[in-house]
């Protein structure tokens, strides 16, 4: 039997909450012992952390208003951003925590003898923070030690320092500014002289008084002239639009437009016309009737003719020519008339338009020759006085610059000043130890997560109903619960030992119904086909191929069919230990001829015989792969309705195999967490080699107590069983490899 291809399916892609939840109860020993060992860690590395002290002042960033007083320099100082992402707040910022600034700051503290120890520069900066107040312009300067007065001390000459520096930049600013003001002043006025003479010595030569007006009265008329040719253009497009869109609706030329409308006028050609349509009209239902020779059809034929050379003289005579007008468009409607005539409308108004145009574009022709001979002097006027104007402007703002500059060189004021001095905190700042406790706890969270993918790695085993049905391609035929709790009234549970035959003393139990179920499933696997005898087996030992044997026997035998349960396992039988018998007399017993088989029987339950497996023989290969076993196999199908054989595990030895070709096919029980994917796969291509018939699997214990606890099937009668019975069962059953 070949397996399927496994493919890739959204299903498989899907988180399953379920299985970490089982992941979680299966390694939540090792997880909770590596959370517990890592936070301890944390916890202890927290109380081992001694406290720091932190202190805090505050600079107010200004720039300086003292010339306001006087009326100058009042731009000298001030914070200007260089570009528009750039904050005067942040640059501060930089320069309070520049290595300059804090090499300077721990010299002033070695000159005051303050602190008793040496600083770094890396040291101070690791410890050193310096934030922005939202919505003020003020600098928050924090520092962190712990010796309280050290951190006080590091944040009061840190602001002065600052201060200091700034007062020395802007005096040094200033100074330089003033230095190079002087130097270009004498120069400025020197060109703002050359520029007046020159503009005077010009006017004196050429006796010009004012050009002014003259410039003015040549605009307003090149404006007027202008706005006649923009209005006259934009009628003259407005125009042809119309034309185009009438003329598109007609379908005529000008000429042909015109002709038409003539001729759609006169009162002769169109009663001419109106007699052709009647004889044509006529011709079409005489000959209909007639023949082209008959009389009456030749006779409306000539008079068609001659209608028609009627109708073009009188068109020649109105239009000049016969073909000028088409003779689809010698009748035309009403409203075909009145298109007409708006499109001649149209088209005359079209050439008044285009004639005024011409006429506009001469004028402005004739007026820009003559503003082409405008006079130079006109220019050469206005070069000079823009020199002279530019020449005092630049001397008028350098006079006030110096001003400034002066003011600002004279001030001891900075940009900034101390709002809040440091003061010695008398109390820890807020302690370290909930933060190094709560990113302990997640290191042991993440370390307990870790260990369970590391062990549910390792673990090759088959876990779940899911990963059990995507191993193997078989039919699944139902799921046993592994039921450890009894559900009470009330929502209730009561611990109970699972028995080893829940459908005969629980029948009411989750177990009892997936039992019936994996009957029911087998029945109907192929309604064309009646199974008798089926061999039950495992991939390997411990997963439970005896007792689902033995209650699929009793759930058959429920039913009223003749049921015999053969003990086929001759390495380690179980039979006898679940229906507490002997295994003196049993099934090898039967093959070796000691005894017959009516003799080795036992009834067990109503309709149900258990045939043991007996002494063990030294090669239970050679027992089963017999004739005498064929025999007996043939022989139990025809007297039973249903035989069962409870076969040795395929992983482990070959019996049930051989067994297979002697019944109606195979029954593979699976129970995940016994089940590792090595044995199973070496199951899976044994039984595809040996070509077994395959006719389902059952999975044993695939689910949790949880999810059975949910099935109200359990009443208060099914626990009738007694302690001592219950104590009974668990003694006389010892655990064996099935």
């Amino acid at each position: 039997m070949n397996s399927k291809p496994q493919t890739l399916s959204l299903d498989s892609l899907e988180i399953d909450l379920q299985q970490y939840w089982l992941v979680l109860k299966r390694r939540w020993l090792p997880a909770f012992s590596a959370f517990s060992v890592v936070f301890t860690l944390a916890a202890v590395m927290a109380s081992l952390q001694k406290p720091t002290y932190q202190a805090q002042g505050k600079l107010l960033l200004k720039a300086d208003r003292t010339a306001l007083f006087t009326g100058v320099g009042t731009e000298v100082g001030e914070f200007s951003p260089l570009t528009v992402q750039s904050s005067p707040l942040k640059t501060e910022t930089e320069v309070l925590l520049s290595i300059p600034l804090i090499e300077n700051t721990i010299a002033r503290i070695k000159a005051n003898n303050q602190g008793g120890k040496v600083l770094e520069p890396i040291n101070l900066l690791g410890r050193l923070k310096v934030t922005t107040v939202a919505g003020a312009d003020v600098l928050k300067v924090a520092f962190e030690d712990r010796d309280a007065k050290m951190a006080a001390v590091v944040v009061n000459e840190l602001m002065q320092a600052y201060i200091d520096k700034n007062i020395s930049t802007n005096r040094g600013r200033a100074a330089a500014a003033r230095e190079f003001i002087a130097q270009q002043l004498p120069k400025t006025e020197g060109t703002v002289r050359q520029a007046d003479a020159a503009l005077r010595r010009f006017k004196e030569k050429n006796g010009i008084t004012n050009l002014e007006e003259e410039s003015k009265a040549l605009v307003a008329n090149a404006a007027s002239l202008e706005a006649d040719m923009t209005k006259t253009s934009t009628e003259l497009a407005d125009t042809t639009a119309r034309l185009r869109a009438l003329q598109s609706k007609v379908g005529l030329s000008s000429e042909a437009a015109i002709a038409l409308n003539s001729v759609s006028q006169a009162a002769g050609v169109q009663q001419a016309l109106k007699d052709l349509q009647d004889t044509q009209n006529q011709l079409a239902v005489e000959r209909s009737r007639y023949k082209e020779q008959y009389p009456t059809v030749v006779n409306l034929k000539q008079k068609e003719d001659a209608l028609r050379e009627l109708l073009r003289t009188r068109v020649s005579g109105i239009v000049g020519s016969a073909n000028a007008v088409a003779d689809a468009n010698l009748q035309i409607g009403s409203t075909r008339q009145s298109l007409i005539e708006k499109f001649v409308s149209t088209e005359v108004d079209r050439l008044g338009l285009a004639s005024r145009a011409a006429t506009l574009s001469d004028a402005a022709a004739r007026y820009r020759q003559r503003a082409s001979t405008f006079p130079r002097l006109e220019q050469d006027q206005r070069g000079l006085q823009r020199r002279l104007e530019v020449s005092q402007s630049t001397y008028e703002t350098l006079l006030k610059k110096l001003q400034e500059v002066q003011v600002a060189e004279k001030q001891d004021t900075g940009n900034a000043r101390i709002i809040e001095l440091a003061l010695m905190p008398t109390s820890p700042a807020g302690s370290k130890k909930t933060l190094s406790l709560v990113m302990g706890g997640l290191l042991a969270v993440l370390t307990a997560i870790i260990v369970m993918i590391v062990l549910e790695s390792r673990d090759r085993s088959v876990k779940t109903l899911k990963q059990a049905r995507q191993l193997f391609p078989y039919t699944w035929l139902g799921s046993i619960p592994q039921v450890g709790k009894i559900a009470l009234p009330r929502g209730k549970y009561a611990d109970c030992p699972t028995p080893a035959l829940p459908v005969r003393d629980l029948p009411r139990s989750p177990a009892s119904t997936a039992y019936r179920m994996l009957q029911a499933n087998l029945k109907f696997l192929n309604v064309g086909k009646t199974f008798k005898t089926v061999v039950v087996t495992s991939a390997v030992p411990k997963e439970g191929k005896s007792t689902i044997s033995a209650n699929l026997a009793t759930t058959i035998a429920n039913l009223g069919r003749r049921v015999l349960l053969i003990d086929a396992d001759l390495y380690h039988p179980q039979q006898h230990h679940i229906w507490h018998l002997t295994n003196a007399m049993g099934l090898t017993n039967v093959i070796v001829g000691e005894t017959d088989l009516a003799k080795a029987l036992t009834t067990v339950v109503e309709n149900l015989d258990v045939l043991t497996a007996g002494v063990i023989p030294p090669n239970p290969l050679a027992v089963l792969d017999s004739k005498p076993m064929q025999a007996l196999v043939k022989a139990a199908a025809q007297q039973y309705d249903f035989v069962i054989l409870d076969a040795s595990p395929l992983g482990v030895e070959a019996e049930a195999l051989t067994l297979g070709k002697m019944t109606d096919g195979l029954l593979l029980v699976i129970r995940p967490g016994v089940l590792d994917f090595v044995s199973a796969q070496t199951v899976k291509e044994l039984l595809q080699q040996s070509e077994q018939t395959i006719l389902g699997m059952v999975v044993n214990c695939a689910a949790s107590e949880a999810e059975f606890s949910r099935f109200a099937h359990y009443t208060q009668d099914d626990l009738s069983i007694s302690g001592a019975d219950v104590k009974k069962q668990s003694s006389t059953s010892p655990k064996g490899r099935s």
